[in-house]
């Protein structure tokens, strides 16, 4: 097998390790954004990927603090307060055609869900009055493109590209005690967005000795108008229409992975996700817009907000690849994702192993599967204060050292 061709085998399962082992990450983190596909050296190459991810997080000591929420005196209510599942499984699919134009240049179009969380811990625990089920979709749908030249020993590439998204979901709470209102006191925010964003990266690659290393940035999405209801029907008897405005985070991300011996490659990656713009996300009346009146918190026309108050993500991963043959290659990597959290939920450190395999039978086809396990560190959750605000303010709970797990699989054609 030529060195380009051992490139390819370990490369392509590099990339489904990653996929599985970085589904998880901090913030509102799915699949995040990849180009690799556009690296192919065939001149056509359709991929489809799918990652399902298994993440087990569960509260423990769980106790609601805020009295006026009328849960009695011990601050347990009525509802579960130890062993409470926050997290459910997803499902993170990703779907590219990349095709060479000619004269150095390179396309490639793309359909991903680099977005989304779903936590749903339901309405019979003790924190209901923070959360009963919240639940965030993306679709981005992107074209990128890019020039290679000579360049030493190998080729430099530059690439660039453009991205539309949509973001929606909604969040259901314990607004108010089901005795104290005619309804049961569950009030439902439900949002949608969109924007546009660009990417800018470089890259170089010798072939000879299997190197390639990228950098590539991503810019912000700003979703402008985020539009939606909030609706309080089960509370007073009224149905709002809110607006809001809020980005998607930046990222830059810098791979390389090299052949270090005969049959054998390292790989690595060091991202960084600007996840600390997701703070207060406000929601106000739309009977201010016509006034011409921008939403803030506890601004004129506020009703409520999301409160994230993330920090920045940062994902580092290493591991190595081997040829076995023609047909068969495997690999296995370690991933540290920074948590984002900074006190107020349960997004903290993961560790995560995984490995994978991939096998080619033709020329034209590539499968690979992977698999990864990780642990979601231990920590606890607990109301914060910022510029006088406190937030959070309506539960507290502890967290174990949990489990999450992933599988992934991938279909390449090429010719």
């Amino acid at each position: 097998m030529k060195t380009s061709r051992m490139f390819v085998l370990l490369g392509a399962t590099a990339i489904t390790l990653s996929m599985a082992a970085a589904s998880n990450a901090g913030g509102l983190e799915r699949g995040g954004y990849n180009v690799d596909l556009l690296f192919d050296a065939s001149p056509f190459a359709g991929e489809v990927t799918g990652a399902y991810v298994m993440p087990n997080r569960k509260f423990n000591n769980v106790r609601d603090i805020n009295p006026l929420n009328g849960v009695g005196s011990d601050g347990l209510g009525g509802g579960d307060t130890d062993g409470v599942r926050d997290t459910r499984n997803y499902w993170v699919p990703r779907v590219g055609f990349k095709a060479t134009i000619g004269g150095g240049f390179d396309c490639m179009a793309d359909y991903s869900q680099p977005w989304g969380v779903h936590t749903n811990p339901g309405a019979n625990w003790a924190g209901a009055n923070d959360n009963i089920e919240t639940k965030i979709e993306s679709n981005n749908y992107a074209a990128t493109c890019s020039y290679k030249m000579d360049a030493g020993q190998g080729q430099f590439r530059i690439l660039g590209g453009v991205f539309y998204q949509e973001v929606s979901g909604f969040k259901i709470r314990q607004v108010a005690p089901d005795f104290a209102v005619p309804g049961n006191g569950i009030g439902k925010l439900e949002l949608e967005g969109d924007g546009v964003g660009w990417r800018i990266g470089a890259a170089y690659e010798i072939t000879d000795i299997a190197l390639r290393a990228s950098l590539v940035y991503n810019s912000a999405v700003d979703l402008g108008d985020i539009t939606g209801t909030l609706d309080l029907s089960q509370v007073n008897g009224v149905v709002y229409d809110v607006f809001g405005t809020q980005k998607m985070p930046q990222s830059l991300e810098f791979k390389i992975q090299s052949g270090i011996a005969p049959d054998w490659l390292a790989f690595g990656s060091v991202k960084w996700v600007d996840w600390s713009q997701l703070g207060i996300v406000s929601f106000c009346s739309t009977a201010i817009q016509a006034a011409g009146l921008s939403c803030s918190y506890k601004g004129a026309g506020f009703l409520t907000s999301l409160d994230l108050l993330y920090r920045d993500g940062w994902t580092v991963s290493g591991g190595i690849g081997h040829k076995f043959n023609d047909q068969w290659s495997a690999s296995a990597a370690i991933t540290w994702d920074r948590g984002t959290t900074t006190g107020l939920n349960a997004q903290t450190d993961t560790w995560t192993v995984s490995g994978g395999v991939a096998y080619a039978p033709t020329q034209n086809v590539e499968m690979r599967v992977g698999g990864a396990l990780g642990i979601l560190t231990s920590g606890s959750a607990a109301p914060i204060t910022i510029d006088g605000n406190t937030f959070g303010g309506e539960a507290t709970y502890d967290f174990d050292n949990d489990l999450v797990s992933a599988l992934s699989a991938t279909l390449k054609v090429k010719w």
